[in-house]
């Protein structure tokens, strides 16, 4: 079995795309996106980041324990935390908003509460943050909790898991009113924090994405112009390339919801009833309502909502449909074949069209960030139609 690059992967490899979307009895809601439009989607890719290893840390000598995730792909837009003391005693620091400039690695710390308290209060003592960049992480949606803690993962040393069985024996979870009447995994059901002065007790678990990941396009863009249509039920956004359309685990302020909602100056939140991937543009429809959200949600099951998606390719494709398989693993990089692997995913998708376009001049590809990437040819693109028969993440790349 040779596993590799499926044809229309490697086609497709730094392809660009975007997403028209319609509903049964509704007329087409978007125009084939524009080959510049599409274009901009290219610059998503340079956000990518990939946990790979993990260790865990004590930061003192009770039983306050975390571990911090890190990555070798340093990509992600991230707050500065200086070497500089505030009168406080903790760091001076730049503000997660507006979205500074330079970059950081990801670090998520993973706790054990030792004390009970205010959770910014603990956080910021645990972790020696400034209490204001602690808050803003709150209001971020980069905090959550769970009752009891989660199992740790395999690189945790004999200590770790020695304190991770005393704070979930049975005898000290019975002494604890909070989980009275819930099962031992709903205990574990993670919850986002969303108030500062949130009561924390012992025993129960946190996760603080320290430095969440970041989409500063979302400052660069007019959402007014990005707006297609407003009804009392939903609003249809276009939906820029490079940006998350509901928020992620870590940052659901720098979303196409929040943005939207803020554009529009409505008073009620924007819900999201749909996804597309961050560096895709195009259709996403936003509900007003929880009733609009459920009837969008029907539509989806009852399968009467069709994507159509514009991808760019260096090279011609061929109509038809395509079929490959890939690793059912959600990190990078995505392995796929063209056989069949037992246990893999799979991945179809039916390109309807594929048309020959000129290529972006030297001026569209500095202001996109368009990288080369080694491309056969540069005088032609490729600008194809794709229904994907098949819902896998990224299986078109």
């Amino acid at each position: 079995m040779a596993i590799g690059a499926a044809n229309i992967t490697s086609i497709f490899t730094n392809g660009l795309v975007s997403s028209l979307l319609w509903t049964s009895n509704c007329r087409s809601l978007v125009t084939p996106a524009t080959l510049v439009r599409t274009l901009a989607s290219s610059h998503a890719k340079i956000h990518r980041t990939n946990l790979t290893w993990c260790s865990w840390n004590s930061h003192n000598s009770n039983n306050y324990r975390s571990y911090s995730c890190e990555s070798s792909a340093a990509s992600e837009v991230a707050p500065s935390v200086t070497t500089t003391s505030s009168s406080n005693g903790y760091p001076e620091y730049g503000r997660l908003l507006p979205c500074p400039p330079q970059n950081s690695p990801p670090r998520v710390e993973h706790l054990v509460v030792s004390e009970g308290g205010p959770v910014l209060e603990y956080i910021s003592k645990a972790l020696d943050l400034p209490p204001l960049f602690v808050a803003d992480l709150i209001h971020f949606g980069a905090v959550h909790y769970a009752l009891v803690c989660p199992e740790p993962p395999p690189s945790a040393t004999p200590e770790q898991i020695r304190v991770y069985k005393a704070v979930t024996a049975p005898s000290v979870l019975h002494m604890r009113r909070s989980i009275k009447g819930k099962t031992f995994r709903e205990a574990q059901k993670t919850f986002r924090i969303t108030w500062i002065d949130e009561f924390v007790e012992r025993g129960m678990y946190l996760r603080v994405h320290v430095h969440p990941k970041r989409f500063p396009r979302c400052y660069e863009i007019d959402w007014k112009s990005r707006i297609i249509a407003v009804t009392e039920s939903y609003v249809i956004l276009d939906k820029p390339a490079a940006t998350s359309v509901g928020g992620t685990t870590d940052n659901i302020e720098e979303s196409c919801a929040t943005f939207a909602t803020r554009a529009l100056g409505l008073t009620t939140p924007l819900m999201t009833t749909h996804q597309i991937d961050n560096c895709t543009e195009g259709c996403v429809v936003l509900a007003r309502t929880k009733e609009y959200s459920s009837v969008f949600h029907g539509k989806i099951r009852e399968k009467k909502v069709k994507k159509l998606y514009l991808a760019l390719a260096a090279a011609p494709v061929p109509t038809g449909v395509i079929t490959h398989y890939m690793r059912p693993v959600n990190i990078a990089p995505r392995l796929i074949s063209e056989e069949f692997v037992k246990g893999w995913q799979l991945c179809q998708l039916d390109v309807l069209e594929c048309r020959k376009v000129p290529w972006p001049n030297a001026l569209i590809e500095k202001k996109y960030g368009i990288v080369d990437c080694g491309w056969p040819s540069k005088d032609f693109a490729y600008e194809c139609k794709i229904n994907l028969l098949t819902g896998r993440t990224h299986q078109v790349f």
